[in-house]
């Protein structure tokens, strides 16, 4: 990622020097739990990057709490629960569903008194029936097969207070939106919302839905990079979830396995790459933090947004 005029930028060197506690209240079988699958993390991580930014964001979070305080105050309104809500957006394949619900489990460990949630947009795209219906499976993941009103109204309700939202669960098994089951959110204190759009505008709203977060992080690679991650996870998931009858990929993975490669380079370079370059990564930044990773998921610099 080249030098950027709107950032602050630290190496993995400097950023640690920012929280130098040094305990790290998680375990290696903590961190192997919440990994999403083929990523990689470590204890180091953790107390390197993710502790100060965790320490960072309690800050944050004070903050907001206190100003919540003083605008209720000012306006001589009851001060109704509102979530500080934490946006994590990048690329597919890039690691930041690890690190949305690291910082879930950092949360809960700095806050154990107040409720921490997480949700991801994945549970708003639109089912593959509709998607089919609107001649939008080849899009999918693409600005467009996502029902962004109903994601919109769910965030305004959590955002309002209203004591219990209802998020449709999406599951990589099936490929597809699991009829009639939901996440339930619960007044939270932090909500966490992670996926590919957090940070897009999308020509058709006037009400986005980084309009309702407080704090944005994008995790970030080269896409070269990315397509790589992107591959190996897909080869691993060939010997693994792929051999389930019920998995949307379990043709692939019974067939012959060089078409199976092929059909998933094709994928990446056709959906996944392209919707990187055309949606994802011009939203970088927006963001208030990013994370920049290089090989092997190590997180060589972070950026931190001056205004």
């Amino acid at each position: 990622m080249e030098e950027q005029l709107n950032y602050y930028r630290f190496s993995r060197e400097q950023w640690k020097q920012f929280y130098r506690n040094g305990h790290v209240p998680l375990t290696a079988e903590n961190l192997h739990e919440i990994k999403a699958f083929n990523d990689r993390i470590s204890i180091e991580d953790v107390r390197e990057i993710y502790l100060p930014v965790a320490h960072l964001l309690q800050a944050k979070f004070e903050h907001y709490l206190s100003w919540r305080e003083t605008e209720s105050s000012f306006l001589r309104r009851q001060n109704k629960q509102s979530p500080f809500i934490i946006g994590v957006s990048g690329s597919v394949a890039v690691g930041k569903t690890t690190t949305a619900r690291l910082l879930e489990l950092l949360f809960k460990y700095l806050y154990p008194d107040r409720r921490t949630q997480l949700i991801t947009t994945d549970g708003f795209l639109y089912s593959n029936a509709e998607l089919k219906k609107m001649q939008l499976m080849e899009r999918k993941g693409f600005p467009e097969s996502y029902n962004m009103p109903r994601l919109i109204q769910f965030l305004n309700d959590i955002k309002s207070g209203k004591p219990l939202a209802k998020s449709p669960v999406y599951s990589h098994q099936t490929y597809d939106i699991v009829p009639n089951r939901f996440n339930v959110i619960t007044h939270p204190d932090i909500l966490i919302v992670e996926g590919i759009n957090v940070l897009q505008l999308p020509t058709n709203q006037h009400i986005y839905i980084s309009d309702f977060t407080d704090f944005s992080v994008y995790v970030d690679a080269d896409p070269d990079l990315i397509e790589t991650w992107y591959l190996d996870r897909f080869e691993a998931l060939m010997k693994t979830a792929f051999q389930d009858p019920k998995n949307y990929f379990y043709p692939w993975a019974i067939g012959d396995h060089g078409e199976a490669i092929e059909m998933a380079k094709r994928v990446w370079e056709d959906v996944d790459l392209k919707n990187l370059n055309d949606y994802i990564l011009p939203t970088r930044n927006r963001a208030d933090l990013i994370l920049h990773k290089v090989a092997h998921h190590l997180i060589d610099a972070v950026y931190f947004r001056k205004y």
